[in-house]
Order: structure tokens, then sequence, then C-alpha cells
């Protein structure tokens, strides 16, 4: 699903008008769209509800809505969050409403005692901090014990930029045509609830190329072709992980496991031989590799003919999960990323690594995924995660590009770009956040980039079919006790679905 700001989609909405259709249908046609899609989820005859409608063009998708929620037998109501309209679209459908005997309340004189609350005071021209009185019309919305539901965006929340001073807490949103930024990413994704789409017969001439997509799951089965009959391991890729410290040996025990469940013919682990007893007491299925270590327990310098070796035997290589930060894998990752000729997935303490001299990405000849968090990526920019987080796509874009890479910026609806193209992946849950998350996945990532996908597609698959497991895993398990043994047990299963 496309995923648009609020200037590409008034772009969109010109193309239409210009194409023969008025405001007023596409008002009354977003309006009608919206109360079907509230019948979906919600019985509506004989409860209260109040439709709080500001004065701009969102407001009349409200007057259409209760006019047509008293048409089904709802006690609507109209409360007016400022001034009955003036413009002439929303005005014809006020009037409409008025007709149909729907009560209209300004906001002072309104009790909030209802059973649902449908939000069109602001649509997604909004931005900034809300003006008097329409920041006391979020609170008395929020402190309501009524249903919430908004149209198109939560008022309060930038459409474009995600930002939110003070907003509608929403339990459903119902995004008009498609999705727009608000929806996706943080703080504004939060204020949404359960979001849903609503056609409203805007032509798909009208939309340009480019635009920012969610990851489906169609377009990740395309990507998996059907395994031969007569393959054999040597088919589906040699994966080298380079993962692992003695303070950290899970991250390359993960790791390793997402790889295997993930299809790679041969996983291979490169680690500090102190790790040797705990990789070896987890794994059975993988090769070993153990390494010379310095005096912290990670992979010193004097592993580098031995891993120089080893990249010449892989397809994929997965570097810098739980591998440390110091003097020595600091000259082990920039001779990695120097003389890797196959695609290198960075993570982790690699990418920490390459914040102390960011030109060793350019020194290099391979395609690149690198996977940060916020924190990371903003040890990388010379930011901090506020910032990254106020500016995902954005940051994430303008790095790929620079750096000739496929960045994979982690968090709630992970941001995934090669600099030209974005996509904002939807599954998962709060139940990730935890260590051993990121490891899994780029051992994903390298497990299917070790079986031919290019980085790009390699990426966008691993990413979705990870939130997947996490929701597969929260919802047997739940949020909190969920684990990341528990995605890699769900993994092969989930699989099955891409088959």
């Amino acid at each position: 699903m496309l995923i648009l700001t609020a200037k590409e989609i008034r772009a969109v909405e010109n193309k239409a008008f210009s194409g023969g259709f008025t405001e007023e249908e596409l008002m009354k046609s977003a309006g009608t769209a919206c109360f079907r899609k509230m019948l979906k989820y919600y019985e509506v005859e004989g409860k209260t509800v109040a439709v709080v409608c500001g004065n701009g063009k969102n407001a009349g998708d409200g007057f259409v809505i209760a006019k047509l929620l008293k048409e089904v037998g709802a006690n609507a109501h109209i409360v007016l969050a400022d001034k009955a309209p003036e413009l002439p679209e929303p005005l014809l459908y006020y009037n409409e409403a008025l007709e149909s005997e729907v009560e209209v309340f300004s906001f002072e004189d309104y009790a909030y005692d209802c059973d649902i609350i449908v939000d069109c005071i602001f649509g997604i021209g909004f931005h900034g901090e809300p003006r008097a009185p329409f920041d006391r019309v979020f609170d008395a919305v929020n402190e309501s014990p009524a249903t919430v539901v908004s149209i198109d965006t939560p008022s309060g929340t930038d459409a474009t930029t995600g930002a939110v001073i003070n907003a509608v807490r929403a339990d459903l949103t119902i995004a008009i045509s498609t999705l727009k930024y608000a929806h996706v990413l943080p703080p504004a994704n939060e204020y949404c609830g359960k979001v849903v789409c609503v056609n409203i017969g805007i032509p798909e001439s009208c939309y340009a190329s480019g635009y920012a997509q969610t990851i489906t799951k169609e377009s990740v089965k395309a990507c998996f072709k059907p395994r031969a009959k007569n393959s054999h391991k040597g088919s589906f890729g040699h994966q080298l992980n380079i993962c692992g410290s003695y303070f950290m040996p899970g991250a390359a025990v993960i790791a390793a496991n997402a790889g295997l469940r993930s299809g790679a013919g041969l996983v291979k682990c490169a680690f500090p031989k102190s790790v040797y007893p705990v990789m070896t007491s987890h794994l059975i299925q993988t090769l070993f590799k153990p390494l010379c270590e310095n005096e912290s327990k990670t992979i010193s310098i004097g592993a580098l003919n031995d891993i120089t070796e080893e990249l010449s035997w892989a397809s994929s290589v997965v570097l810098g999960c739980g591998i440390g930060n110091n003097d020595d894998t600091q000259v082990v990752t920039a001779q990695v990323l120097k003389t890797c000729e196959v695609p290198l997935i960075l993570d982790a303490d690699g990418i920490n690594v390459c914040a102390c001299g960011i030109d060793i990405l350019s020194d290099r000849s391979a395609p690149l995924v690198i996977t940060p968090h916020p924190a990371e990526m903003g040890r990388l920019i010379g930011e901090s995660a506020a910032y990254v987080q106020e500016n995902r796509v954005e940051v994430a874009k303008a790095f790929a590009k620079e750096n000739g890479c496929v960045v994979v910026l982690k968090g709630a609806n992970t941001v995934l770009t090669d600099g030209s193209e974005v996509f904002i992946n939807t599954t998962g849950n709060a139940g990730m956040a935890m260590g051993g998350t990121g490891d899994m996945l780029a051992g994903m990532i390298g497990a299917f980039a070790a079986q031919g996908m290019n980085i790009f597609d390699a990426s966008k698959c691993a990413v979705y079919i990870h939130g997947v497991c996490g929701d597969v895993a929260a919802s047997e398990l739940s949020q909190r006790g969920m684990t990341v043994n528990d995605m890699l047990s769900v993994l092969g299963a989930v699989m099955s679905d891409f088959e």
C-alpha cells in the first residue's frame, strides 16, 4: 500500500479534480466509505455517536457520516469544535445533516458521555501545536471513555512527519485513499490504534510513481522461487557469520539459527576461539571457524588471514552481531569491507565500528546492507537517536543514497531504502523490543542473500517475515512473555507461507 505526504495526496486529489471529479463528490465518497467501514467494526444502532468536527474540509466528511449514522438508527450528534462551517462543500453536508434532524452541539456544551466519538476535527493539513479551543477539545476526547474513530489521521498528528505535540488518541483510524506517514512513523503511529484504509474512487492514474510503500505479503512471496527437485546444499548458498565474542556469544547463536531456518544451504560461524564451547553446545548444523582473539576475547587482527580465506567461500557475509568495538574489531571490519565481494550485512558492532571512521564504507566492492537501530544510526551521522526518530525516512534515504547501500532502519515500522525506493514495514509488535531480535534479522537477510536474492529484496523479505514471527510468537505467548528463541521456533513454519 502506498504511503503519501500531505503534499503528495493533495497532488493526487488535484489530478482527480482536473479529471472531472469535484470536491463535493470526493467529500461525499470519503464520508460514505468511512461510514461503511465503521459499520464493519462497530454496532451503531441505538448507540450515541458524537461526530466532532472542525471548520475545515475534514469536517465535511464528518457531516456526511453523521447523517448516515442517523439513517441507520444511531443517536448521532454533531459536536462543533470551534464554529459552524463556512467553506461551501462542508456547509452543504452540514445543512443536509441538519435536515436529517442530527442534533448539533458546541464542544463546551457537550458532555462526551457517548458510546463512540468520530474525530473529524483536523485533516492532513495539520501541523504544530493545536491552538485554543482545539487543545481543550483533544483533551475532552481523550478523557472520554468512548471508543474513538479518527477519520484519515488522528487530529493533532502531522500527516507528513508523524510529529505530535497534542493529539487525539484513536482506537481506530480510517485512512482515506491511502496511508499517510502519520500512520506508520513515530510518535503519531502510537495515536492511530488500528489503521484501515478506504478507497474513495480516485483513479490509479492520478498517482505518480516513487511513493513510499508498505511491504506486502504478496510482494514478499513473489521474491521466492520454488526449489528445484534435484537441489543440494550448495544450491542455496554459503552464509558466513562473523559474529560473537566472549561477552556476547548469544548474538552469534541467534544469527546462525536464523540463517539456518531461513533456508541457507550452509552456515559457517567465525568467532573468537574462547566461545567455542558455547557455539558447539547450541548449534549442531553449522560449520565452525574458531579465530584468534585478543585480551578482551573478541576477534583479533591475527585472524585476518583466516577471515580472508573464508570470504572466498561465502555467498553472503553477516558481520558485527556481538563482536565488540575495539581497535582489533575496527581493523577486522575495515578489512572485510575492503576485501568482501559478496553481499555483506553489517549489524550492531559492525555499524558502531564504522561510526569511528565512516569513510571505510566507501572503500568496498561488495553490495552492502546496514541494519542500525536509531542510536546506531545517530552515531553514524553524528546526530542523536531522537533526531533520527524524528526524521526516520529522510535520514535513512539520505544515508543509503550517499553511501550506495541498503539501509534497514530498525524500530516500530522499520524503514527500508536503497536511497531511491522506500518501504515501511507494518508487521511486528512491541514484544520484539528486546536484545537479540536484530541478530535474528541480520541472519535472515544473510540467508536470503546467500540464496541469490538481491540485497534489497533479501532485506524486504527478512524484515516482513521477521515481524510476522514476532506477531505469531506474541499471539501464542504474549508480548511480555515471548523471547527471540520463540520467534526462531516459529520461523520455519512461517516460511511455509512463502513457498
